[in-house]
């Protein structure tokens, strides 16, 4: 009787901490093993970067965040293609299907950064345009304090920018405790909750099937943490300041942002995003979304894009 009832509460904790909907596969949909078998190799001294390379034309990189891959803009790469674009999606070190080699400060942004350099000069790509999610605004920065020039327009989407408009659902100090937390990401219960709770705050109304889920799921289950770690415990307390490299920003850059977003809020920063990027008011969009937005708006996004880089 002991055995089966705590077999009924483990059961109904997995239930209960699903991350997604009951539904069935979406017509057209990638599965992630099969977006997995369309991405590249760039050895780095650190270990393996995986990426997509798709299309003939000007550069777009499309930069994720953490704890997610280039899995996010799967649904944005083939209307980008169509566009007559060359769309190169990278998973950074430690996320996606590359290499999570032991450390900390091989995963802070300077070295994020000079890796996607490496990559760029690896496949023979001077300039490039580039969209950025979250984390990736921040190794973006760095990328351009390290090589300005390089990147001739930017797409913004709900980005760490300033601290103004950053509300972190958690802060941690390195340690065991965090490392413990860290772990709990791996296993089935720890990492079904941590993406409901991503999703639930991240979603307008968390519509993602098993397929969805499981291109962010994998790569945690797969021990793909550090990165993460990294992110609460150093990046979620000591904000980076840019406003040097802000301030000798000349590109075109357009906002796509998800306005109900709780952990970047749009209003806190508005006026300084617009003035500190130099953003043209009629390149801002107001998406009506929260902060995964490429979930439910990848056309949408896509789209205007394309618009903004005609």
């Amino acid at each position: 009787m002991g055995n089966k009832f705590y077999f009924f509460i483990l059961a109904l904790v997995i239930f209960s901490c699903k991350p997604y909907q009951e539904v069935g596969i979406r017509k057209g949909q990638i599965t992630y093993e099969q977006y997995r078998s369309q991405q590249r190799i760039f050895p780095t001294k650190e270990g393996i970067i995986k990426f997509i390379d798709k299309g003939d034309g000007p550069v777009i990189v499309l930069l994720h965040g953490a704890p997610t891959s280039g899995w996010m803009y799967r649904k944005m790469i083939d209307p980008l293609v169509k566009g007559g674009y060359r769309v190169i999606v990278p998973d950074m070190l430690v996320f996606g299907s590359s290499d999570s080699p032991e450390g900390y400060k091989i995963y802070d942004e300077e070295n994020q950064a000079k890796r996607l350099l490496d990559l760029m000069d690896f496949l023979g790509v001077e300039f490039w345009s580039q969209v950025v999610h979250q984390m990736g605004g921040v190794w973006t920065w760095e990328l351009m304090r390290q090589a300005p020039g390089k990147i001739e327009e930017l797409v913004v989407l709900n980005t760490l920018i300033y601290e103004e408009g950053f509300f972190p659902p958690l802060r941690m100090t390195p340690g065991p405790v965090a490392r413990t937390k860290m772990w709990s990401y791996k296993s089935g219960i720890g990492t079904n909750k941590l993406l409901k709770d991503l999703f639930s705050e991240g979603l307008k109304e968390n519509t993602l099937n098993e397929v969805d889920i499981e291109g962010y799921r994998t790569p945690l289950t797969e021990g793909k943490i550090d990165g993460l770690y990294h992110y609460y415990t150093r990046t979620c307390n000591y904000f980076p300041d840019y406003s040097l490299i802000f301030e000798n920003l000349d590109i075109p850059v357009a906002v796509m942002w998800g306005v109900h977003d709780t952990y970047l809020q749009w209003p806190p920063q508005e006026l300084k995003v617009t003035q500190g990027l130099k953003v043209d008011p009629a390149d801002i969009h107001l998406i009506d979304e929260k902060h995964f937005l490429t979930e439910t708006k990848a056309t949408e996004i896509a789209y205007k894009i394309l618009r903004f880089l005609e």
